[in-house]
């Protein structure tokens, strides 16, 4: 068999189903790109879902699904720790430590369950008052994350140390629409004075090789926010 030939071989044995908006598409992209591992993406409309993903997902019928070997797999942080385990070889993304890997998750499930909640919730708010607040609870959790950093990182440039790990990747996601929500509301969320480490990490995480090609531009995120909410 030619190198060419074992390369598309390689390359079919995993599909990625999402649509490039998603944050949680986008962190099954980043860890595949950690472990150099070849993929076929499957662009889904929004407006209507494929009958790949109907099937392979067909209890919640959501992207991300991984498709591996004709196996599907779902949810994001799942299918992360899935990439993890199965490409061994490359940057580990969970730590190896069993106490750092269950502060790492506890933390994955604040930023999924409580802080991208509120922070989307900040577009929906009607009274002024009640955006203000959300954004101060988004700043707080942020600042909390910021103390998480200063302990995870142990000096280093990520929250998985030298290499991004788990933590980075959840929260990682959320930076452009981080982003679309500082400027549709002119706000800073992100600063020098409440984050600063964090606004430096913002910027080695999206600048890391296995995050810049694939992370979405926010001018393009911004433009679909206004679609969103038109719809």
């Amino acid at each position: 068999m030619h190198i060419s030939d074992m390369l598309v071989t390689m390359k079919s044995e995993v599909k990625l189903l999402g649509a490039w908006p998603s944050p949680y598409v986008l962190r099954v992209r980043i860890a595949l790109n950690m472990k150099s591992v070849k993929y076929d993406f499957h662009e889904e409309k929004l407006s209507s879902k494929s009958q790949l993903l109907l099937q392979s997902n067909p209890i919640y019928k959501k992207i991300p699904v991984l498709i591996h070997k004709d196996k599907p797999l779902c949810e994001s942080l799942i299918i992360v720790q899935y990439v993890d385990d199965v490409w061994l070889s490359a940057s580990p993304i969970l730590p190896s430590d069993p106490y750092d890997r269950a502060i790492a998750r506890f933390w994955t499930v604040y930023i999924d369950q409580t802080l991208y909640p509120t922070m989307r919730s900040i577009r929906g708010a009607s009274e002024e008052d009640e955006k203000k607040r959300l954004i101060e609870e988004v700043r707080k959790g942020l600042a909390m994350l910021e103390d998480v950093f200063k302990d995870s990182s142990k000096g280093k440039g990520f929250y998985g140390g030298d290499q991004i790990g788990l933590l980075d990747i959840a929260l990682g996601s959320f930076l452009g629409w981080l982003r679309v929500v500082e400027i549709i509301n002119g706000v800073k969320l992100l600063d020098q004075n409440n984050t600063p480490e964090l606004l430096k990490w913002a910027e080695r995480f999206c600048a890391h090789s296995a995050v810049k090609d694939v992370m979405p531009e926010t001018g393009r995120l911004l433009e679909f926010s206004k679609t969103l909410a038109k719809g």
